[in-house]
């Protein structure tokens, strides 16, 4: 009998280790909470914690067969290398066999995404129209960034997608990478191939949850899977194709720069060319990186978040900023004092039992939208501390858990 074999992160074998691996999967234990929180596979998949103690880490676990555990193992660590939006694989294990000896399935394991949920769990309560199209513009966007990448996904689906928050839309992350591959560039015609499956799996996903009579009654399951489509076109004419800009306006290219900034990329490299006959300057993006606004936010501040997220944090960082006196001090000095007068108070603030609610940058934000809806209400601002008091009272403890405990916040309460 081969022994057990067990190919992944040195750091998490411990704690691997421990798992009842002779144990066929569909027969783990796995707490109702988690259940809720993974969608429907075509293979067997457990949400299980690494051990007794609730605040353990969680890990997902999905049998299938050794080639392509494998595969798909080297798959999502390439994509992680390239910080492609993926789920983190963590190990394959092979030679499980149960206690009388016989040959069970080899498994995948990776690390379930926080605050993260499948569509059918979205989908399957009140959520409007509108929210609908903001995850179909999420899944456009993933399919964007890994085309970007070389990657050709070849099963591009809203089961092999997980959802998070992202302000007031969704960021979306690959959680299926059995069937992609990378290559150099993609040709048009791998692109165009990888549009047709996910035209077709949208459209097939949205109509079964019609007919289960879950599906908000103003949805068309034909018309979302299109809109995913269009998005990502328009997406990709942004990034790839070239712009005439008008010649006499001198800030030009840094608008065309600033647009796609706001979409969420930087712009590494670009061509400028003067048609010298017609006057015309054509702006051609050639490096784009996703995350401009994540990676403006991890440097000056140190806090990691989804993209939009992350705008909205340094929106408010910008305020704080424009309200210091002038002369104005380095600007590290001001992102220390945003950080504890501002960030770092507002969270401090949440009950250690209601923080595995929303993830943190997300909380700041509905925060922030908490205090603009109160305005409204009120006619005039109430303030940040009385938005944050009302926020934990009456919007956070009807919030579901859809994440695990959120990490202690370290900067110590303002008195």
């Amino acid at each position: 009998m081969a022994d057990l074999r067990i190919t992944g992160l040195a750091e998490e074998m411990s704690s691997l280790a421990r798992l009842p691996w002779a144990k066929p999967l569909e027969e783990w234990d796995e707490e109702a909470n988690l259940t809720d929180m993974r969608g429907i596979s075509r293979h067997i998949v457990r949400l299980v914690r690494a051990t007794d103690d609730p605040e353990s880490k969680i890990y997902a676990v999905k049998e299938t067969v050794p080639e392509f555990a494998n595969r798909e193992y080297g798959v999502l660590r390439e994509l992680n290398n390239r910080a492609a939006p993926c789920v983190e694989p963590v190990a394959v294990l092979e030679n499980r066999t149960d206690a009388a000896g016989q040959e069970l399935p080899a498994i995948l394991v990776t690390h379930y995404l926080p605050f993260s949920l499948p569509y059918r769990v979205i989908l399957s309560a009140e959520i409007t129209p509108h929210e609908i199209n903001n995850m179909a513009n999420a899944l456009a966007l993933l399919l964007v960034r890994l085309h970007l990448l070389g990657f050709w996904w070849g099963d591009c689906s809203l089961s092999n997608t997980l959802f998070r928050r992202d302000a007031d839309q969704f960021a979306a992350y690959l959680v299926d990478a059995e069937t992609g591959e990378f290559q150099s560039t993609l040709t048009d015609g791998q692109r165009e191939h990888d549009l047709e499956i996910s035209l077709f799996n949208v459209a097939a996903e949205l109509e079964d949850l019609q007919i289960a009579g879950v599906l908000h009654p103003e949805v068309d399951p034909i018309r979302s899977s299109e809109n995913v489509i269009k998005r990502y076109r328009r997406l990709w004419k942004m990034l790839k194709e070239p712009q005439i800009l008008n010649p006499d306006d001198r800030h030009a290219v840094e608008g065309a720069m600033r647009t796609l900034q706001d979409l969420g990329f930087a712009v590494e490299e670009v061509e400028v060319s003067i048609n010298g006959d017609k006057g015309e300057l054509k702006f051609q993006p050639k490096l784009v990186a996703a995350g401009y606004h994540q990676n403006r936010l991890m440097e000056l501040l140190g806090i990691q978040a989804e993209e939009l997220q992350a705008k909205r944090l340094l929106a408010s960082f910008d305020r704080f900023r424009g309200r210091e006196p002038m002369p104005k001090p380095p600007i590290h000095d001001s992102a220390r004092r945003w950080l504890r007068d501002t960030y770092h108070h507002v969270m401090n603030q949440v009950p250690q039992e209601l923080r595995d609610r929303v993830e943190q940058a997300q909380m700041f934000h509905e925060i922030l939208e908490h205090r603009w809806y109160l305005g409204e209400q009120a006619g005039h601002d109430l303030g940040l501390d009385f938005a944050t008091s009302d926020y934990i009272l009456n919007v956070l403890p009807f919030r579901p858990q859809t994440g695990v405990s959120m990490p202690g916040i370290h900067e110590p309460s303002s008195k």
